[in-house]
């Protein structure tokens, strides 16, 4: 048993590095000292009955083997049977041994001193280093020693050795130095030691790394080292990169993320790692902090930039204290609180989630105030734009409250206070309240609302005016909104555009610059424009006045050969080119110049050329009504060739010659024609373009290629021949196909027609009475059509003998 506990419990054995140290005495060890159980120098000596004397806790552990071994208790060097396992403390024996110790260990701590000057070798220092560490975790009271011996800043010396076996060994040094000892973690303060301290974060040996943290987790324990660090450049950014790591050990990074606890007693330190993304500690202090912190941070997130995951956590985690400080605080606080809000609003996730803590009704009341309690203009100006980052998240606000009645952002009142701020204020709230009023109407739910409280407050006037306003984000906000309103008061807009000139040169003057790529005012302009009622002849007179005619023929082309560099509104700015272009074709009757310049820059070629853009529905639909507009004069424009008269032979023997032949002629409008010159589609090759586009995914634009197709089967032209054209384009099937799927009520009234005219040629009803499905259909259109349509289905049904045909039954009675 007694060899057991030498193998296996050598008490307090020492590394070979601290062997010279641990050995080099002033006076011989005496054999009292050292315990026959450890063979160490004993530090609490006590005596059993027979006299010998032990180390206490290895002579307790010996007894309490004995008695797990079921053994009364023996004396470990005569295994004799002990009466008693009383132990009596050696006072005199440790006192002694204390002494000896005190003169043994100053000696080492000379030999320490010693070693640690410059000239001595590595092997030398560590062992220097390694005897402190043992020295100073005997006691706290050792730590006091070697801060009177002035080891410390000899240690710190050790930091810039070259040896970097040296380096590291020091910062182990220093940390036992300096735990649980306010005084020696001074010392340290001093200097640039803390610096030195932090360049080993960035040292390739993962051990210098985590022997540097750990000295800085127990330096940050104080105060003042915690300012300290947080002044050094890069200290906390190195840090938090320690702390997120996926490749430093578990030790490295728990050390560096307790450090930055540690630091987060330091508003500083808070403020910089709110900029480096660390935005936990700035939003605890918000949320716990006193009200002189709270509005310090506040005023300091107003002035960060974030990114939208950021955004999305202090919206979550601060955005209810942020708004209670807009609430209930005064007005510096309302101004820092404000100005946060404006950062985080600004991604529309975190700005539902402040919808959610209610953001909305202290943003009206204070945009609406007025008196000595409301807000300067220019903190109603971040107030508006906070609103409008709001209302441009996506979110539906017909029914969130922001009134003490109940009311939303789209009561007829809340509009007409909008409206009311936007022609009395400045052009700054001005323009986020228009941007308030395009996000309101860009959503289904909201937009009648809008439209109905503009109506009713008179405001479309004022509203047009803005487009001649010189600062371009009121002016966007402004065209952008008129464009929204388009569709609802398109004729009260087009009457304010008539009324004055100049609101209409300036969205021309807006759609014409030449900006290198193009914008998203222009894109706003051109659809505002195009959206007007395309059948009001004083607008368009107007627009022909200011030359866009030849403004957007000539912009259309220049995308169409790729002038216009790429730009996420060059769709929509096509679109929008197109649409206007197209206006013009509803006067070609009308207005003769509006037919010359058709002529001049053969707009029926470019349409024709825009049958082709995929991917651009509206393109695609207008183009093909413009054909169509185009295609109903062909049957005015196509002209008949001036026959030479005839000779005095022929007057007088005319059966002795022959009419004059004329070729060249068209087949369905029986006239010269051209694409350029009388629009002909069949001129143009345009019939198996809009052939191709009747199995089109999009209702509109098939309805509008069938619309255009149809004028090749008006009364006014051969029908018979327009048949031919459709059935050498083979659109005989896609025509059926229409039919057959039903798809709107209006592609099915103009399906029916279409069909019924092709079933006037023999052939083709005899190859369509043999189809079930398309028999199918002309029933249901005669059972189900409006009387219009069930007239054509029945003409259709006796094409194809599916109804009997009357007419020709009774015959007539001669006279």
């Amino acid at each position: 048993m007694a060899e057991c506990w030498d193998e296996n419990h050598d008490i307090g054995s020492t590394s070979e590095e601290s062997y010279h140290f641990d050995r080099l005495h002033i006076e011989p060890i005496y054999d009292a000292f050292i315990c026959p159980l450890t063979k160490q120098v004993m530090r609490d000596p006590v005596s059993l009955e027979n006299g010998q004397t032990f180390e206490r806790e290895a002579i307790e552990k010996w007894f309490k083997e004995c008695k797990e071994n079921g053994r009364n208790p023996v004396c470990p060097l005569t295994q004799r049977e002990l009466r008693s396992a009383e132990l009596n403390p050696s006072m005199a024996l440790r006192n002694t041994i204390e002494e000896w110790n005190a003169r043994n260990e100053a000696a080492q701590l000379d030999m320490a001193r010693r070693s640690l000057s410059p000239g001595s070798s590595e092997t030398d220092i560590l062992r220097a280093l390694h005897f402190l560490v043992h020295y100073c975790q005997k006691s706290r009271s050792n730590r006091h020693v070697v801060r009177n011996a002035e080891l410390i800043p000899m240690v710190i010396d050790m930091l810039r050795s070259s040896s970097r076996r040296v380096r590291c060994k020091a910062l182990e040094t220093l940390r036992v130095m300096v735990e649980d000892d306010d005084d020696n973690k001074e010392i340290l303060a001093e200097g640039d030691t803390v610096r030195t301290i932090v360049k080993f974060l960035s040292h390739e040996q993962y051990k210098d790394r985590e022997e540097a943290v750990s000295l800085l987790f127990e330096l940050s324990k104080s105060q003042t080292l915690c300012e300290k660090m947080g002044s050094i450049n890069g200290a906390i950014l190195i840090l938090v990169g320690l702390a997120s790591s996926k490749s430093e050990n578990l030790a490295t990074v728990e050390n560096a993320e307790k450090t930055l606890e540690n630091l987060e007693k330091c508003e500083r330190n808070v403020r910089q790692m709110a900029e480096i993304g660390r935005l936990q500690p700035l939003l605890t202090v918000l949320h716990e902090g006193s009200s002189e912190t709270k509005l310090s941070m506040a005023a300091f997130l107003g002035e960060l930039v974030l990114n939208n995951d950021v955004k999305v956590l202090v919206a979550r985690n601060a955005g209810s204290s942020l708004i209670d400080i807009i609430k209930y605080g005064n007005r510096e606080g309302r101004e820092a609180g404000l100005k946060a809000l404006n950062q985080i609003s600004s991604y529309e996730v975190s700005a539902k989630i402040l919808i959610g803590a209610g953001i909305l009704p202290p943003l009206v009341k204070d945009l609406f105030s007025v008196g000595s309690n409301a807000l300067p203009m220019r903190l109603k100006e971040v107030s508006a734009t906070i609103l409008a980052n709001i209302v441009n998240s996506g979110k539906d606000f017909d029914s969130v409250p922001v009134g003490p009645e109940h009311q939303t952002l789209v009561s007829e009142d809340v509009i007409h206070n909008f409206l009311h701020l936007i022609s009395n204020t400045g052009p700054t709230i001005a323009c986020k309240l228009l941007q308030v009023l395009v996000g309101l109407t860009s959503s289904p739910t909201t937009v009648f609302s809008v439209v109905s409280g503009v109506k009713n407050s008179g405001a479309t006037v004022s509203l047009v005016q803005f487009v001649e306003a010189p600062q371009n984000d009121l002016r966007l906000a402004s065209i952008k909104l008129l464009r929204n309103l388009s569709p609802y008061i398109g004729q009260e807009l087009a009457s304010c555009l008539r009324s004055s000139s100049a609101p209409l040169s300036s969205l021309i003057k807006v759609i014409s610059e030449s900006l290198g790529g193009i914008s998203e005012e222009q894109a706003a302009a051109v659809g505002f424009l195009a959206d007007l009622p395309e059948r009001d002849t004083g607008i368009t007179k107007l627009m022909l006045d200011e030359k866009l005619f030849q403004l957007v023929t000539l912009r259309i082309v220049g995308i169409r050969q790729g002038d216009t560099r790429g730009s996420r509104f060059v769709t929509p700015y096509l679109e929008g080119l197109v649409k206007v272009l197209a206006r013009f074709t509803f006067v070609l009757s009308s207005e003769p110049d509006v037919l010359e310049l058709c002529r001049e820059y053969n707009v029926a070629a470019l349409f024709i050329d825009l049958l082709q853009t995929n991917g651009l529905d509206n393109v695609q639909m207008v183009s093909a009504s413009a054909l169509e507009n185009l295609s109903q004069e062909s049957k005015k424009l196509s002209k008949l060739p001036e026959l030479p008269k005839a000779g005095i032979c022929a007057s007088i023997f005319p059966c002795l010659t022959r009419p004059p032949v004329v070729t060249g002629l068209c087949r369905v409008h029986h006239g010269t024609c051209s694409l350029k010159e009388s629009f002909c589609l069949v001129e143009g090759q345009a019939v198996e373009k809009l052939v191709s586009l009747l199995d089109h995914n999009n209702e509109k634009v098939v309805e509008a290629a069938l619309a255009a197709l149809s004028s090749l089967l008006d009364d006014e032209v051969d029908i018979e021949k327009g048949v031919e054209v459709l059935c050498e384009a083979e659109g005989l099937n896609p025509i059926l196909d229409v039919l057959l799927e039903k798809r709107t009520e209006n592609l099915k009234r103009r399906a029916v027609w279409v069909v019924e005219r092709l079933l006037r040629k023999d052939e083709l009803a005899f190859r369509v009475s043999g189809d079930p499905n398309a028999s199918t259909a002309l029933v249901d259109a005669f059972q189900h059509g409006d009387y219009r349509t069930r007239q054509i289905a029945e003409r259709a049904l006796k094409h194809i003998d599916k109804i009997p045909n009357f007419s020709g039954v009774f015959l007539s009675i001669p006279h």
